[in-house]
């Protein structure tokens, strides 16, 4: 690890130093200014200590997530901080860089991350790590970066602007088993629960490749109906590696053949499902609500408190009202940019251009697209 204000030949690593102009112009209109240091969270044992104290440390910040990224999409994951070399850190910022010829050079905390709240142990933490990420921008080092907190909102001092806004659904596991089923919708969920145990749907959990090619083909039929090619493979069998056991590919099956899937990963007291996907036709056999069911009983039985059930776009209104029916609480979660970006003029063009691809090309053609497209994206 090295400050950023070390040689030039460093600063390739880590940033480009602050001059003593702009460092004086900051120490009189901010305040005494400390200093940024950018360290590697995955090979920098400090960071994964911070994630394992943090109250607010998520599945997001964890050094496997980061693995998983850096392995699947070739990003390199950073970290900023004010804590000095040899010292514990007290705060930091994850970010990855996405160096991409299609979106650009950027930071985003983090890519494929529901949300990722900065690590800090003071109110005064926050802004000398956001002074630097602009500073990185303004320099031309990147075209513009981005964070996904879910409580901390930026004064207008932090120059940034909001971008995305979407609905966030946590369930609160602490009650006992009976009282958190009574707060499920009685027909949307506990009714297709009892409608998956009259069918005798097949269920079965774990982290094999040949759970892995059920749940792949369970996802490209889900992504062609949204208008998105799948995801990569590498990239779910980077977090199978990265998390093993930690990590459950969750199958349902009608007479053996698979109708729903989800992955969920446990971290902490923390259950998070990150992807789901079901074959529509067989939707009235209760694959999905089982397997929500299945993994809200085995996290009580392992002692955990929580199922992050992640984000939905702010007009998916079908799937928000899936989530609430299960008595999740429902949060708005806001991203944030710097510069402020007109949001109207995001890529409409690429959005529409996927989903006419997506909309005739084969099996194996979305593969293809999916494999170029998602690592531009983050």
């Amino acid at each position: 690890m090295a400050s950023v204000s070390e040689s030039r030949q460093h600063e390739k690593t880590v940033g480009r130093s602050p001059s003593r102009n702009l460092l004086a112009e900051l120490d009189r209109t901010h305040g005494p200014v400390s200093t940024p240091y950018e360290i590697h969270p995955v090979s920098d044992p400090r960071w994964a200590q911070l994630v394992a104290s943090h109250p607010h440390a998520s599945l997001f910040h964890d050094p496997r997530w980061l693995r998983a990224l850096e392995m699947a999409y070739g990003y390199r994951p950073v970290v900023f901080t004010t804590s000095s070399p040899g010292m514990p850190l007290r705060n930091g910022i994850v970010f990855c860089e996405i160096n991409s010829w299609l979106t650009g050079r950027r930071l985003v905390s983090l890519p494929f991350s529901d949300h990722c709240e900065p690590l800090t142990s003071e109110p005064g933490d926050l802004d000398p790590l956001l002074r630097h990420a602009r500073q990185q921008v303004d320099a031309g080092r990147y075209k513009r970066f981005e964070i996904r907190p879910i409580s901390y909102e930026p004064g207008k001092a932090a120059g940034l602007g909001k971008d995305h806004s979407y609905v966030f659904h946590r369930l609160d596991l602490r009650p006992p088993i009976e009282t958190i089923y009574r707060g499920f919708h009685k027909d949307s969920i506990q009714r297709k629960i009892r409608r998956a145990d009259r069918e005798k749907l097949q269920y079965e959990d774990g982290n094999s490749e040949e759970l892995l090619q059920k749940f792949l083909r369970l996802m490209t039929i889900t992504r062609r109906r949204h208008g998105l090619p799948p995801q990569p493979p590498r990239w779910f069998r980077a977090l199978m590696a990265a998390f093993g056991r930690d990590l459950k590919l969750r199958i349902a099956s009608n007479d053996s053949v698979p109708v729903a899937g989800i992955l969920t990963i446990s971290h902490r007291r923390t259950v998070v499902y990150k992807y789901g996907c079901s074959d529509h036709a067989a939707s009235r056999f209760g694959g999905t609500p089982l397997l929500f069911w299945r993994t809200i009983q085995e996290a009580k039985d392992n002692g955990q408190e929580e199922l992050d059930m992640g984000r939905s776009d702010s007009d998916g209104e079908g799937l928000i009202a899936f989530k609430d029916h299960w008595g999740a609480r429902p949060s708005i979660l806001q991203y944030w940019n710097y510069p402020e970006r007109d949001l109207t003029a995001t890529r409409p063009w690429l959005r529409n251009a996927v989903r006419s691809v997506t909309a005739a090309a084969p099996d194996f053609a979305l593969r293809v697209v999916g494999n170029l497209l998602y690592r531009h994206v983050g």
